[in-house]
């Protein structure tokens, strides 16, 4: 009989004595975790009146392979009553209102055929194709005052490589013979029969792309190369006059890119960007006069917080938003400079709201948001009363029972405050022992909010549910606190920031009950880096990890990854050449020989941002050292991070029956591993 230890025997006694407020009700499942739709908003119509919203379904256990389907809907502000968008048109995507409303354009691929633009009247009715690109489009927007799209399709694949291909001639070039985009500007006749096609971009390859509301300038993100490490540090905005087709640069960024908006004049463009080069995401709001060429950081000095997005309230004030601490904001600043106003604050409101849609009027006001127990919904504002809830997608999470979530703050080793978000057990009592596992989000150059936290590779709740602790942690290196913040990470991986995990663990223990002997710990991609740390260099602080799309060896993945630029730039700040003994130090496999955490290893076989390889190096470099409880599963067809939904419902059981057998049930690391079928766990019909 397996030992019972006080948190579960806590766990099970609570069971028989639920609290008034919680009867009848259980812990979210697994299976409920995996069925949780989410919303995106998508277009708002000019006048304020309708929103077009798109949302997402998770595939069940038993349907075909693939990622969650997307369905759209259109509906009247504020009061949502929703109906289909698209009927019988399977694969359309991308709507949006033509700046007069009368019109919804949308992309939308007959079989066979590429995706091309169409439109339909907003009233209803045929719909009418507006393109013919053989490459078919990738974005399009409607030109304002005009009739006109402006769109980006890729350079052709030509007869003679379809026929090389065809004979078995397919060589991979690396990083060569690359297919840029393009920009292209259509027009049409009153009878939307197109009259003629204008080329706009020559060079490089374009991104994105925005016009001005006069509809005679188009702004567009050019990078030399059609290589994700181009989109992501090399990006320059342009500005191309649509009457002489003249094209200049107007952004003086260096590094990270964000979005770009004209304001309402044409006068000027603001955009989001890095402070400089090695700022390792966007932070800061930039305007550059259009005439005159002089740039202005809105920014406020010493902000700690990142801004992430850039718009306009009217021609002298900027509109912009933050991520500051566990909360986003939404503020103005005068063109002029001087004190922002912050017009939203979630920390007020309770509600993680994603970028807004808004009126020119500024009277109607659309968000996507979270709250600590609710994934994802609809809300509205008038600019200036309480964000209004307009769909209710997972009315199952109001019937469930789920764990208290709190903002959580502790003093680092080193006196730095650091911030996070703690889901306590279903019905945790202060004084009594409990598991505990972090969740350590990826970036790092990124954070966590104090918004709906549960996803398939970071199950807060369910866990919560089954009797742990669950702690979030925005660690040095994370956005939301300021540049400074982010920066210690800088020149030091696994430094500081992942020293600020351990710290969060003795925390935990001291503050909240967490069993030292019983501490778990599981991340993606930077956060796997941290578990691979942790089942190596810190391996005394855990008892289990899951190291999910992680880093192993520094020095590999330097060679391996998709964003080599992006990597020198922000992370390492040295070539390899001139840092060996860091980076090989600073690896998990050169600690691998210390090992006495059980390790579980899985990602995707077709990664190209955090190769598979370095999965493989971890694995073998602990087997080599006989290390017991070590376990790689490798997903086919899967990059960085599991689209299809056959390998999120693995993640979540696997990684949950791992924890649950090395730091619940506290069996030994030289004894038997976790069963490697887990397929019961899936949910399956078995028809054999």
């Amino acid at each position: 009989m397996k030992k019972l230890f006080p948190g579960i025997l806590l766990t099970l006694g609570l069971l028989l004595i639920i609290p008034d407020h919680a009867a009848g009700q259980d812990p979210l499942t697994p299976e409920e975790l995996l069925s949780l739709k989410s919303v995106s908003a998508v277009q708002l119509s000019p006048n304020g009146n309708e929103i077009i919203y798109s949302v997402s379904s998770p595939r069940g256990p038993n349907e075909k392979p693939g990622g969650a389907s997307r369905q759209y809907f259109r509906a009247s502000i504020p009061h949502l009553i929703p109906g289909p968008l698209f009927e019988n048109l399977e694969g359309a995507g991308s709507p949006a209102y033509s700046p007069d409303g009368n019109y919804i354009g949308f992309l939308y691929a007959k079989k066979g055929e590429p995706r091309q633009v169409w439109m339909m009247k907003a009233s209803g009715g045929e719909i009418k194709k507006l393109t013919n690109e053989p490459s078919g489009i990738s974005q399009f927007k409607w030109q304002p005052g005009k009739r006109g799209i402006a769109y980006l399709t890729r350079e052709i694949t030509t007869d003679r490589e379809n026929e090389l291909k065809k004979r078995g001639y397919d060589f991979i070039f690396y990083e060569e013979n690359l297919k840029n985009s393009h920009l292209y500007l259509a027009s049409y006749d009153e009878d939307w029969k197109q009259t003629s096609v204008w080329k706009l971009t020559h060079e490089g390859n374009t991104w994105d792309f925005v016009f001005n509301r006069q509809g005679t300038q188009l702004a567009a993100s050019i990078s030399p190369k059609n290589l994700i490490d181009h989109r992501y540090m090399f990006r320059k905005v342009y500005v191309i006059d649509l009457e002489s087709g003249q094209m200049r640069q107007v952004s003086q960024n260096e590094g990270k890119l964000g979005n770009y908006a004209f304001s309402p004049d044409g006068t000027h463009l603001a955009y989001a960007a890095a402070l400089n080069l090695n700022d390792h995401q966007v932070s800061q709001a930039f305007v550059v006069n259009l005439s005159s060429g002089a740039l202005s950081n809105l920014t406020p000095e010493n902000f700690k917080g990142h801004v992430s997005w850039v718009n306009w309230m009217d021609n002298k004030r900027l509109l912009y938003m933050a991520g500051e601490g566990v909360y986003p904001t939404l503020s103005v600043v005068p063109l002029s400079g001087g004190k922002r106003k912050v017009i939203l604050n979630a920390a007020h409101e309770g509600i993680i709201f994603g970028t807004p849609l808004f009126t020119a009027d500024l009277e109607h006001f659309v968000f996507s948001g979270s709250t600590p127990t609710d994934r994802s919904n609809l809300y509205y504002w008038n600019g200036d009363e309480e964000l209004k809830k307009l769909t209710h997608l997972n009315p199952g999470l109001e019937n469930t029972l789920l764990g208290k979530q709190e903002v959580i703050r502790f003093r680092a080793r080193d006196g730095q405050e650091i911030e996070g978000i703690l889901i306590y057990p279903v019905n945790y009592e202060a004084g009594e022992s409990y598991p505990l596992v972090l969740y350590v989000h990826g970036g790092p150059e990124s954070h966590e909010t104090n918004g709906w936290k549960s996803r398939y590779s970071t199950p807060g709740q369910v866990m919560a549910g089954k009797g742990y602790l669950v702690l979030y942690l925005n660690y040095r290196a994370s956005t939301g606190y300021g540049v400074d913040f982010a920066m210690e990470g800088f020149m030091d991986p696994a430094g500081k920031e992942f020293d600020d995990l351990a710290d969060g663990i003795e925390w935990a223990v001291r503050e909240k009950g967490a069993d030292p002997e019983r501490v778990g710990m599981a991340g993606g991609s930077y956060g796997g880096y941290a578990s691979a740390w942790f089942a190596t260099y810190y391996t005394r602080y855990v008892k289990a990890v899951c190291m999910f799309v992680g880093i192993s060896n520094s020095i590999s993945k330097r060679g391996t990854t998709d964003i080599p630029y992006e990597e020198l730039y922000v992370h390492s700040g040295k070539k390899l050449e001139e840092q060996w003994q860091l980076d090989l130090e600073r690896s998990p496999i050169y600690w691998a020989h210390q090992s006495r955490t059980a390790t579980l290893i899985y990602g995707g076989a077709a990664d190209t941002r955090v190769h598979p390889s370095q999965s493989f190096e971890l694995y073998r470099r602990m087997k080599m050292n006989e290390h017991p409880a070590v376990r790689l599963v490798q997903y086919p067809g899967e990059g960085h991070g599991n689209r299809k939904q056959v390998g999120q419902i693995d993640v979540l059981h696997r990684q949950m029956e791992w924890l649950d057998w090395y730091v619940r049930d506290l069996n030994p690391l030289d004894g038997p591993m976790p069963r490697l079928d887990i397929s019961d766990a899936y949910g399956l019909d078995w028809s054999y």
